[in-house]
């Protein structure tokens, strides 16, 4: 018996050794995934109508050094890091509101990098045309990737606005980098894709399930903790809230805060929302509250019930603070819902009362001009800038759904907004439109049972 317990002992004893070691390994894997050496160009962060972040990277550590002004050769204004680092984040202050600012990176006693196609545009401090881009699970590089991007440029290109930047902003719905959130899948897979409309247009990206596999992710991207871009301040750069123009965004985390009504998160919601005084209400997440694509909303086990979380708890707030839109991804297709409401169930449980309009495209309208009532909201899911996969495509509540790839534009001037999605072709596969402050809409504050 003694003999048989020394012989337990050892093999759990070796067990442990092994369970330990492998623990360590992993650890430094991860550690080392998470770092990259190498140049990254310049990508703008938390833009304000007076401030600008700019991130790049150096292959040696350098005191990185910015010159920047209104003209490409007037760059009459300078500010540096102030240490030796690879890694450069400089935040520009003072700025002018919706004003163009041109730049040029470098070193101290080194050749700079700028020119004419460096530049960036402040947010605007009042109401003006809105334009941004949204990119749905778009970290896998490749064919279709480009595809996408260069038919989204090119119809924007053929599409240009008077008198505005060609583009505002970029969000994206997550999964940034497959398969693991590797710095190196970073640089592969968004900063070189990219490149070129980083350095001009600010990116707020989302936090998905592959972002989470490494650490690299909140080493990568900056967020606004103490309301930097507007906002309440959250206080975490997992979840917050940003303004641009007449739009306030909200950025939530479905993957690794606590999504319970009593958690951070949910309470932050809701005074953030109860402040906000903007006209239009944005929210991105990862996982979708309704799809039946690559991933099914109704199956409370499918990505241990994130979906189901971020419908029955954080929609309802949403909803009665008059979200207009909601972009999330995670299923690899694209779907876009009726203008509904009230539905925090499964798809079984949808009544002809959840839809607030059921005509294809709209407009669908709006009494309230500024959001706070529950008039109606858009769920679209945008997760194939990359990549496509297979799923009945068959929820209830969409208007649309289609195995396609693609990307999503959103053009908001005064009280209409206009959502395209544009495939890999270029052609605009759908559309669809909300207006607001019109008297013949159906009344607002919907009393949700």
């Amino acid at each position: 018996m003694n003999k048989l317990l020394r012989l337990a002992y050892y093999f759990l004893a070796a067990l442990v050794a092994l369970i330990v070691v492998y623990a360590i390994l992993r650890f430094i894997q991860i550690a080392v995934s998470s770092q990259y050496q190498g140049e990254r160009g310049p990508y703008l962060q938390m833009p304000a109508p007076d401030a600008m972040t700019i991130v790049w990277q150096t292959e040696a550590d350098i005191i990185g050094t910015l010159r920047y002004g209104k003209a490409p050769d007037e760059l009459d204004q300078f500010a540096d890091t102030g240490r030796l680092t690879d890694i450069h984040a400089i935040r520009l202050h003072g700025l002018e509101p919706d004003t163009r600012y041109y730049y040029a990176l470098g070193a101290k006693g080194q050749k700079e990098i700028g020119g004419k196609d460096f530049w960036f545009v402040t947010p605007p401090q009042e109401t003006a045309p809105i334009r941004f881009w949204v990119l749905g699970d778009p970290g896998l590089p490749g064919p279709l990737q480009l595809e996408v991007r260069d038919a989204m440029l090119h119809w924007i290109k053929q599409h240009p606005r008077s008198g505005r930047p060609w583009l505002d902003l970029i969000l994206t719905t997550g999964d940034n980098a497959y398969t693991s959130g590797e710095n190196k899948q970073y640089q592969t897979a968004f900063f070189e894709p990219f490149e070129s409309v980083l350095r001009n247009i600010p990116v707020w990206p989302a936090y998905g399930n592959h972002d989470a596999r490494r650490w690299a992710y909140f080493d990568l991207f900056m967020f606004p903790t103490r309301g930097e871009s507007g906002g309440l301040e959250s206080g975490t750069e997992n979840y917050f809230s940003f303004d641009y123009g007449d739009v306030h965004f909200v950025m939530l985390d479905s993957e690794s805060t606590s999504r319970r009504a009593d958690g951070a998160m949910h309470e932050w919601l809701r005074r953030d929302l109860a402040a906000n005084r903007k006209k239009w209400l944005i929210a991105v997440f990862h996982h979708p509250p309704y799809t039946r694509g690559t991933h099914n909303s109704d199956d409370a086990g499918d990505s241990r019930g994130r979906m189901q979380d971020m419908r029955e708890t954080f929609l309802p707030v949403l909803e009665q603070a008059g979200v207009d839109l909601v972009f999330s991804g995670h299923s690899h297709m694209y779907e876009r819902s009726y203008f509904i409401t009230c539905h925090y169930g499964r798809s079984t449980e949808l009544q002809a009362g959840h839809f607030r309009n059921k005509t294809l495209n709209g407009p669908y309208l709006k009494q309230k001009e500024k959001a706070g009532a529950n008039e109606g909201t858009v769920y679209l899911v945008v997760g194939s800038s990359a990549r496509i996969d297979q799923g009945p495509l068959d929820h209830p509540v969409m208007a649309v759904a289609k195995r396609i790839a693609g990307s999503v534009l959103v053009d908001i001037n005064g009280n209409k907004l206009i959502t395209r999605f544009i495939d890999n072709k270029g052609q605009v596969v759908d559309e669809f439109s909300i207006e607001k402050g019109v008297t013949t809409a159906p009344a607002g504050n919907v009393e949700c049972r």
